[in-house]
This record gives structure tokens, sequence and C-alpha cells, in this order.
């Protein structure tokens, strides 16, 4: 009984001293946070205000009839009109651009070039380690601050690998084998995230990362890996159009200062969407070099945005421009298409012409009707609306590639400078599948907006990076 009693005695001891030692916790956690012991949310919270990004026109929300526009003159009943609502938006005020897409391809051209003189040459172009914490990257981060000396004989050596083979070069030029600019990258699957479907198998066949464990707790499941390259398809142009001469323009349109600024083609769905990718992480990067917070990614616009940011902010207009005729009161027409059964250079151009060339529409944005058509993140289906949501209305399908064929069209909005007016209208509904690269296809970007409107963060843009 005595030792039961001096038992007792030594845990109220110890718990008189857990007491104690919480209280003084408690204490001094209370005494660090600042405020009256009133509610008052976490106070050292940065502030922020989203600037407009470069280049993009900001989209206020608005409400709309979707798919409302001219008489269905190929009797399609593809519309389904529907009211629907979008939140706010940045879109880019143009198509990407020649010179802008090939940033993107300069840059799998220079990363895939450090990674191979990192092998020879760590110290100068990889960072192995944390320079603050000494802690070691694996696998190692390039550097991109030393500059590439193409020219340099030993560099020349080390990278003799990513040019064409002697068999394959013409009149001796040393060029850059395109087919081995390849970007991969990862994103993560939300909407199988949503579903909580744990049942697809971590391999290769899937994207998924392999040889990882399944289950609940591990959310590496949802993560998928894309590979392809970069670079778009030149030939685009004759195999379009096999019985034109159009071999000009496979030669130069991509590369030529003169189309720098002319609208990029020959890039299909999949690189699009890489693009956007590598845009997001190229700006989040930078800001977060300056201790800035990141911003919403880069995408394509879904269907029914492409479709808002088109009509301008006038729910019935049938063209950017508003309507209802193509051509303004002096009688020029207002965008590069295919007027008057083939006319083509009565619109001042015949294949697609410098983005910007024609006004734009009340939200800034220029060319939403011809010119290229552009592509949009949402897969085509005649009855989408019919199913989708009237908020945000979206309707997505990643297709795989032994899916069928019918699985993989996404829409394509706009029309194009070999399209009749018909294609032109804002609601005009056509689709091209998202492995094939045309002559006549680009695409544009939007970010979302973070917040509902502007002028609901009353932060300044002076407190902006």
């Amino acid at each position: 009984m005595g030792n039961v009693v001096k038992l007792f005695v030594k845990s109220a001891v110890h718990m008189k001293k857990l007491f104690f030692f919480l209280l003084i916790a408690a204490t001094i956690s209370a005494c660090s946070n600042k405020g009256n012991g009133e509610l008052t949310g976490v106070q050292d919270r940065p502030r922020f205000y989203q600037p407009d990004p470069t280049g993009m026109a900001f989209i206020p929300l608005g409400t709309y009839v979707m798919g409302v526009g001219e008489e269905d003159v190929p009797y399609t009943q593809m519309n389904n009109p529907k009211r629907v609502t979008v939140s706010s938006f940045y879109m880019d005020e143009t198509e990407i651009t020649n010179n802008e897409y090939r940033q993107f391809v300069y840059w799998v051209r220079d990363s895939i070039a450090r990674d191979l003189l990192g092998q020879t040459n760590p110290e100068e172009f990889l960072i192995e380690e944390n320079p603050k914490t000494g802690e070691l990257y694996d696998p190692a981060f390039l550097n991109w601050e030393t500059k590439i000396e193409w020219g340099e004989e030993e560099t020349a050596q080390t990278l003799e690998e990513m040019y064409l083979p002697d068999n394959e070069r013409y009149f001796r030029k040393k060029e850059i084998d395109t087919r081995k600019l390849r970007y991969r990258y990862f994103w993560i699957d939300l909407n199988a995230a949503a579903r909580k479907d744990y049942s697809q198998p971590a391999d290769a066949t899937n994207g998924a990362f392999a040889n990882r464990p399944q289950g609940r707790e591990d959310r590496s499941v949802y993560v998928r890996q894309e590979e392809l390259n970069v670079y778009p398809d030149t030939l685009c142009w004759i195999h379009d159009f096999p019985y034109s001469y159009n071999e000009p323009l496979t030669q130069s349109y991509f590369w030529h200062p003169t189309y720098d600024h002319y609208p990029v083609v020959g890039v299909n769905w999949n690189q699009a969407r890489a693009f956007c990718v590598w845009r997001t992480a190229l700006f989040n990067n930078y800001l977060q070099s300056k201790e800035q917070a990141g911003l919403n990614d880069f995408r394509l616009p879904s269907e029914a945005e492409w479709e808002w940011a088109a009509r301008g902010g006038y729910e019935a207009n049938p063209f950017p421009w508003g309507g209802p005729y193509s051509k303004n009161e002096k009688g020029c027409l207002l965008a590069n298409f295919k007027p008057n059964r083939g006319n083509y250079v009565d619109d001042g151009g015949t294949t697609p012409v410098i983005v910007g060339h024609y006004n734009a529409n009340s939200f800034g944005l220029y060319d939403m009707s011809g010119n290229v058509s552009e592509w949009t993140r949402s897969a085509f289906d005649k009855a989408a609306n019919m199913v989708t949501w009237d908020l945000n209305p979206d309707y997505v399908y990643n297709a795989k590639t032994d899916d069928p064929i019918a699985m993989k069209r996404k829409v394509i909005k706009g029309g194009s400078w070999k399209d009749i007016e018909y294609y032109l209208l804002v609601s005009t509904r056509d689709y091209e599948y998202q492995d094939t690269a045309k002559s006549y296809v680009g695409f544009r970007c939007v970010q979302p907006y973070l917040g509902r409107s502007k002028g609901d963060n009353p932060a300044k843009a002076s407190n902006v990076y």
C-alpha cells in the first residue's frame, strides 16, 4: 500500500509539473501573439495587388447567352443556346506570335545545352547546392547565369549531338536538330483528385510517377508527366494544301524576322498547353526570386471564356466588332478571312497578317475573328452545353494516345484567313484534333483573376514587384 501511495504522489507531482509547463508555454504563446485577445486573423500577411500581365487585357466577369448568333446556316444544331456566367480573367490581346513562341523553343534548346555542358563542366552550368544552407540538390538546377559560347571549340564539341548529323545537313550548314527539342513537364490531375480516383496504376501508360505506392495518403497518383517536341510543324503549309504552292512559307514563316509578329501556327493543342505550363513556371519563378506571391496559372481559355471575351461585353454581338456586317461604313473588311468566294486580297492579306492589324473589340482584344483560329481547352461535343454548369462552364477531357480519335477533338474558335464569314461568328463551333498542327490554327493564353473584379483589393500597385 505504501508503494502505491508513493507512486500516486509521484504521479501527482509529475502532472503538476506538466500542467505548470503547459501553462507557461500557453502564456508565452499568448504574449507573442499581438492583439487584444480578439479574433483578428494573422496580421503578418503580405499585401498583394495583381497587376495587368504584359500584353494582356482584363476581361470583367459577366453573363451572356452562350451560342446565340446568326442563323445556323449549315444546320449543325451544335450551339444549344444557354445563359452562362463567367468570372474575371486576363487574356492575351493578340494571338501568341512567332517571336513569343520562339522564346519557349529557345528556352528548351538552352536547357538541353546547359544539361549537356553541366556533365563536363558542372561548376559553370549547374547549381548543385543551396548557397545559404549547403543543402545538396538532387537533381541539380541549371545555372542560367553562365552564358553559352556556342562558337567556342570545346563547347561545340560537347553540343555536337544537338545538331543534325552530317548526312542530313544541306549545303554543309550546321543546324540544331529540332526533333531533339523535347520538353518534359508535370501537372496535377485535379479532376481525378476531386473524384477521389485511386484506381489509376502509377506507371508510364497513364503518365503518373512510376514505382510509387498507391493509397489515400499518397497524392503522387494524381501527378501526370508529359514529354513532347515543342518545335512547330513548319510543313503544315504543304500538307494542309497539297495542291498549292506554299513552300516559301514552309521555309521561312516561323524563323524569318519578317514574320516575328505574325501569329504562330503549326502548333498542336498539346504544344499550346505545354507553352502555358512553361509560361507559368517562367513567371512564378521570377516572382519567387523577388519573394513575391505566385499568381494563377496561364492556360488556354475555355470555350465559354473565349466567346465572352470575343463578344466584347455585348451579349448579342455576332462579331467581335459588333455587327451584323463584316464591313464598316466605308466598305472596308474588318478581319482577315476569305470573302466573296475566294477574293483573299480584298481584306488586305492572303495568308495570316501581322497581329493587331485590325481594330480591337471593346475589351481591347485583337483578331478574335479571322487571321487564325484559336485553340481552347474545351473538348468538343455537340451536346456539351447541355451537361455543363452555367457558372464558368467547361467540358474537359485529357485524351490518351490510345483513345478513339473522336475523343481527341478540341474546340477551336474565331475562324481564320482561309475561312468564309460564317466561321468568324463568335458563336460558331468548330474543332481540330489535339495532336494535329494546322497552318490556320494558333492560340492565346488566359490567366484567371485573383478576386471578383478590379477594385476589390485596396492594395496599391506600388506594393507590387
